[in-house]
């Protein structure tokens, strides 16, 4: 019964809160546009739900072209355009992804979708955040919510993410697939708002 109503739950507020910041969505887009050449979307695969691969949609916050090189984002990431800094800031770049979720590849609570470069040093037991549908946000992103410059800090960023941060937000997911409920969600989607506006 949980994943049939969490399933609804999802489209509905998905639907919801898209047509409500419609507007707020399209001042940003036009704002993307003249900060910088490139497309207003950026779209990047990640793996999903079975290990399936997906295309995640975000705001583009970076200057094209900018995903051939790292794929994680430090402190002050030169590849950072001026209005991408701020709709990074506040997390706007990545109300896209509510059309993942309409159509079913994301929830709004879930682990945070990897890219298949790291998902391939998973652990068997890792392996599980995989078995349940990928999320907007989760315990990880609360935690991890400043990683940027978390990673910005590091001697390594490449080899900190791989080795300390990764395995800490999969611990975390693999924390929240056991004890998954409507209250955990609503926990994680008030504990994530308060972090944004904080």
């Amino acid at each position: 019964m949980y994943p049939f109503i969490k399933r609804l739950l999802d489209i509905l507020s998905s639907l919801i809160v898209l047509i409500l910041l419609s507007p707020f969505l399209f001042i940003v887009a036009i704002l993307i546009m003249i900060d910088s050449r490139g497309g207003v979307f950026y779209k990047q695969e990640r793996i999903g739900k079975n290990q399936k691969p997906f295309f995640l949609y975000k705001f583009r916050s970076m200057r094209p072209e900018s995903d051939k090189g790292s794929k994680i984002t430090i402190g002050s990431d030169p590849r950072i355009t001026k209005i991408g800094a701020f709709i990074r800031q506040f997390k706007i770049d990545e109300l896209p992804q509510l059309i993942n979720i309409v159509k079913g590849e994301m929830s709004v609570v879930g682990p945070r979708p990897e890219v298949k470069q790291y998902v391939q040093l998973y652990t068997e037991k890792q392996l599980r955040v995989l078995t349940v549908k990928p999320g907007l946000t989760d315990f990880a992103s609360i935690q991890f919510f400043n990683e940027q410059e978390i990673l910005g800090k590091a001697e390594d960023p490449q080899k900190k993410y791989i080795e300390e941060v990764m395995p800490q937000k999969l611990e975390l997911n693999l924390h929240y697939i056991e004890q998954a409920s409507f209250k955990t969600d609503l926990t994680v989607i008030f504990r994530t708002l308060l972090k944004i506006i904080s």
